[in-house]
């Protein structure tokens, strides 16, 4: 079973490859008509999320992003402290 860890979550992706990419697609473009009612700009970050287990670019791009964003907030707490 794929699993994506993010931070220090770990969370179960179940299903095949071809329908993990469908779905992930699906998330993704869903995310980028986030102002229609029923889809939300919610879908993008979780089919960027699902892809990355599959395709090693998308990977790439969100250790990319986690990386940044745990330096962020790391600065941050760091500024508040003094």
């Amino acid at each position: 079973m794929a699993a994506v860890r993010f931070g220090d979550k770990r969370i179960h992706i179940p299903g095949p490859p071809l329908l993990r990419i469908a779905v992930g697609i699906v998330f993704v473009l869903g995310g980028i008509v986030g102002f229609l009612p029923v889809l939300g700009f919610w879908m993008l970050p979780l089919g960027v999320l699902i892809l990355s287990v599959d395709i090693h670019h998308v990977r790439r791009l969100r250790r990319r992003i986690e990386v940044r964003w745990g330096r962020w907030r790391q600065r941050r707490r760091h500024m508040r402290r003094g």
